[in-house]
C-alpha cells in the first residue's frame, strides 16, 4: 500500500471516529485506541510532511498564537431573529406570514431548541473547512478559523463531499455544556480570576482566545442549524431536508427539531421544551420557529434586519421554588449594608443559586420576608437571582422576623441612614469588608483593569494583612505574592506587571477607581474632561461641580465629602507618587475623539458581537452622546443588536431612528 493511500485511510478512520465521539456521543473504540491512531498519522505525516494538509486531523490545533483576528465580509448576511415572548404575538408572526403568501396555503414550521451561545458560519470548499466567522454585525465578522477548527464536532473535512456543492457555508451555534462550565469556573475561581457569568459569555470569551492550544482545552461544541449556496440545485426544498443532509454530510445537528403542522403543534412543542429545558447538558432560552418549505421562505424574504419566514420563541425568565434559611447583612466598599438571603440550593437557569439579594431594608419590610420562609427566586435576565414572592401560605411558626442591624455586622460601628436614602451604611472607612470590596473595585474591568486581582486573590492580600488601603497594591512584590497559596512563580509575576501596567490607564479610570459613592463610569469621564487632574478636581466647591453637565446635587456633594476627607488626601497623594496617571493627557478618550454625538440621546438594546454593552456605551459617551435605559420621545436612536426586545417595539411605535450593529460601527468609525 502506498503512502499516500495509507494517510488517506488512516484520516478517514479518525473523521469517522470523530464522528461517533463528539456528533454521534457513541464511541466504537477506547480514548487509547484513538490516541495510537492519531500518533500513527503524526508518525507517517512527520516522514513525508510533503503530505499533510489543512483538513487532516492531526492539523486541528495551531502551535503558534493568533496575534489578531481580521474582520472579513460574510457569503451571505446574517441576519438576527424578531423575537416573541406569547402565544399571542406568535400567532401574530404566523398571520404575518400567512398574508405574505396566500391565506389558503398551508405552512409546516420547523421547530429548533435556541441555543445559548454564539453564532458562527463556517465556508468549505471542496468539502473541507476554509474559514470560521463570528456574526459581528451581520455584514461582517471576525474570522477565527484557527479556533473553530479546535472544535472537534466541526468536520475539517466533510463525509460524501462528492455530493456537496464546491463551495457552501454553514451557520451554527457554540456552546459550551454545563459541565464545562462549572469545571472552566472552577479553575479561574481556584485561580483568583474573575468568573463567567454563564455559558454563553465563556464561549464568547473563549473564541477570542489567542492560544488554540488553550481553546480546545476549554471544550466548545456547536450545533448547525442551516445551509447555504449559490449552487441552487443542492438545496432541499425543506428545511427539515436539509438539517437531514447536513447530518449525511458529517455536521452535529441538534435532533430535537420537530417538523410541526401549524401553530398549535409549535406552541405544544415550546410549552413541553420550556419544561424539559434543565433536563439538558447545554443552556437554550427558546426555540427557533422556521417555515419549512424553501420555496416559501424566498416568497418572504427579509427585511433589513430580520428574516420574515423564522421568529425566536423566547421563554420566561426561570423561577423555583425555594426556603430562606438565613438571612445575612453584607457590606459593600461604599459600606451599604445589604440584607442578602442564604437559600436552600436550587438549581436554576443553568446554575446551583443558593443566594439571593434581598436589595435594602425597606424592600425586606414591603415583600414581609422572614428567614424560614418559602420563596420564589427569579434570575433576572437569567443571571441575577432575586427574591420574588413570599409563599405566605407555607408559613409556620417557625419562621423569624427579620432584625434590621443598627451596628456594622463586620466592624461594630454604628450604622447611619444618609438623608432620605433606603440604604444604612457603615461610616467606618477602616472597615475590613469595605477595605476587600474597595481594592476589589480598584482592580475590577471598568477601573484599573488589573488582570489578576480578582475575589479570591484580594481575599487573601487582605487576610494576610499585605494590603490595607489601595495604596498597597503598588507596595507588593513578587516575593510576597508567591508565598500565597494557589499562587506560583509565573502568576505572581504576571499580577506584578498587571500592576505596573496599570499606572498608564487613562485618567478618568483613575477617578472612578478611587470609590467616590455615586461616580460611576460616565460621572468619572465627565469629571476628567471638565478639570484636567486630580489636583484640580479635589479642589473644587460643590457649586462648581454642579454646573458640570450631567454631575447632580448628591453626586457633586459626594466628590466634595470624598476629597475632605484627610484620608483619602494621603491615599491619593501616596497613588500620585507611585506613578499613576493624575492628568488627562492627550492619550485621555475624552480629550481626543471627534464629538460627533454632542447633545445625542443613544438607547442600547440586544447583545452585540463586536463589543460589550459597556463598550459601545463608552464609545457614544467619548464621543459627546448620552446613553439612556429606556426609549421615549426624547431618544435620538437605538441601537439594535441581536435579539432586541422591547426597546425595539417601542422604538418603532415613537418613530426613533433604529441602527444596527454595522451601521452603529461605521458611525464610530466615521
Amino acid at each position: 500500500m502506498s503512502v499516500k493511500k495509507q494517510i488517506v485511510q488512516l484520516r478517514n478512520k479518525i473523521r469517522q471516529h470523530d464522528y461517533e465521539y463528539y456528533v454521534l456521543a457513541q464511541p466504537t473504540i477506547t480514548d487509547y485506541e484513538y490516541d495510537q491512531l492519531i500518533k500513527e498519522l503524526e508518525t507517517i505525516e512527520r516522514k513525508h510532511p510533503e503530505l499533510i494538509t489543512s483538513d487532516s486531523p492531526t492539523q486541528r490545533v495551531s502551535g503558534q498564537p493568533t496575534k489578531e483576528f481580521p474582520t472579513v465580509r460574510h457569503l451571505y448576511p446574517m441576519l438576527s431573529l424578531a423575537n416573541t415572548y406569547n402565544e399571542e404575538e406568535f400567532r401574530e408572526f404566523d398571520q404575518r406570514v400567512r398574508n405574505g403568501l396566500s391565506k389558503d396555503i398551508a405552512v409546516d414550521y420547523v421547530s429548533e431548541l435556541k441555543i445559548d451561545g454564539v453564532a458562527v458560519s463556517l465556508v468549505y470548499e471542496n468539502g473541507r473547512l476554509v474559514r470560521g466567522v463570528t456574526r459581528g454585525d451581520g455584514m461582517q465578522g471576525d474570522e477565527i478559523t484557527n479556533n473553530i477548527r479546535t472544535i472537534h464536532s466541526i468536520p475539517l473535512h466533510i463525509f460524501h463531499s462528492e455530493d456537496a456543492p464546491t463551495q457552501f457555508e454553514v451557520r451554527g451555534e457554540i456552546f459550551l455544556s454545563k459541565e464545562k462550565f462549572r469545571s472552566i469556573n472552577s479553575n479561574k475561581e481556584q485561580a483568583g480570576e474573575n468568573l463567567f457569568a454563564n455559558p454563553r459569555n465563556a464561549a464568547a470569551g473563549t473564541l477570542k482566545l489567542q492560544d488554540a492550544r488553550v481553546v480546545e482545552k476549554r471544550g466548545l461544541d456547536i450545533f448547525i442549524y442551516q445551509f447555504y449556496t449559490d449552487d441552487v440545485s443542492a438545496i432541499q426544498s425543506s428545511h427539515s431536508e436539509n438539517l437531514k443532509m447536513l447530518q449525511r454530510f458529517g455536521f452535529k445537528v441538534n435532533t430535537h427539531f420537530s417538523l410541526c403542522n401549524g401553530v398549535d403543534e409549535v406552541l405544544n412543542y415550546v410549552k413541553e421544551w420550556e419544561k424539559k429545558r434543565n433536563d439538558l447538558e447545554y443552556e437554550i432560552d427558546g426555540v427557533v420557529v422556521k417555515v419549512n418549505d424553501i420555496n416559501q421562505q424566498r416568497a418572504l424574504g427579509t427585511t433589513a434586519k430580520n428574516p420574515r419566514w423564522a421568529i425566536a420563541f423566547k421563554f420566561k425568565a426561570q423561577q423555583a421554588e425555594t426556603r430562606i434559611i438565613k438571612i445575612n447583612w453584607q457590606v459593600g466598599r461604599t459600606g451599604t449594608v445589604t440584607p442578602v438571603a442564604d437559600l436552600e440550593p436550587v438549581f436554576i437557569a443553568g446554575t446551583t443559586v443558593s443566594r439571593a439579594t434581598l436589595h435594602n431594608p425597606d424592600e425586606v419590610k414591603r415583600k414581609d420576608i422572614r428567614e424560614g420562609d418559602y420563596v420564589f427566586v427569579e434570575k433576572g435576565g437569567d443571571i441575577i437571582p432575586k427574591v420574588i414572592k413570599v409563599l405566605k401560605e407555607k408559613r409556620d411558626n417557625t419562621v423569624k422576623d427579620i432584625c434590621i442591624p443598627d451596628q456594622c455586622p463586620v466592624c461594630g460601628s454604628e450604622l447611619q441612614r444618609l438623608g432620605d436614602e433606603v440604604a444604612i451604611r457603615c461610616t467606618n472607612m477602616s472597615c475590613p469588608a469595605q477595605v476587600l470590596r474597595r481594592i476589589e473595585h480598584f482592580a475590577s474591568r471598568d477601573a484599573m483593569d488589573i488582570e489578576g486581582l480578582g475575589t479570591a486573590i484580594v481575599e487573601l492580600l487582605v487576610n494576610k494583612n499585605l494590603v490595607e488601603d489601595i495604596t498597597d497594591i503598588y507596595r507588593l512584590k513578587k516575593e510576597n505574592l508567591v508565598e500565597l497559596e494557589r499562587m506560583a512563580d509565573k502568576s505572581a509575576q504576571n499580577l506584578i506587571d498587571a500592576i505596573e501596567a496599570s499606572k498608564k490607564q487613562p485618567f478618568y479610570r483613575l477617578v472612578f477607581a478611587l470609590g467616590i459613592p455615586y461616580i460611576g463610569v460616565n460621572a468619572a469621564k465627565l469629571l476628567a474632561k471638565h478639570f484636567n487632574s486630580l489636583d484640580s478636581l479635589k479642589n473644587q466647591d460643590t457649586s462648581a461641580l454642579e454646573h458640570v453637565e450631567g454631575i447632580g446635587p448628591k453626586m457633586a456633594r459626594s466628590v466634595t465629602d470624598f476629597f475632605n476627607q484627610e484620608r483619602n488626601l494621603q491615599i491619593i497623594d501616596q497613588l500620585e507618587k507611585f506613578g499613576l496617571n493624575v492628568t488627562a493627557g492627550q492619550d485621555e478618550p475624552t480629550r481626543t475623539i471627534s464629538q460627533t454625538f454632542d447633545g445625542k440621546t443613544f438607547v442600547l438594546t440586544g447583545s452585540m458581537e463586536s463589543m460589550t454593552r459597556s463598550k459601545a456605551k463608552e464609545a457614544i459617551e467619548e464621543r459627546g452622546g448620552k446613553v439612556s435605559g429606556s426609549v421615549s420621545g426624547n431618544t435620538d436612536y437605538v441601537v439594535a443588536g441581536e435579539n432586541a426586545g422591547s426597546k425595539f417595539s417601542r422604538a418603532q411605535e415613537l418613530g426613533v431612528t433604529i441602527i444596527n450593529e454595522g451601521q452603529f460601527l461605521q458611525w464610530l468609525k466615521s
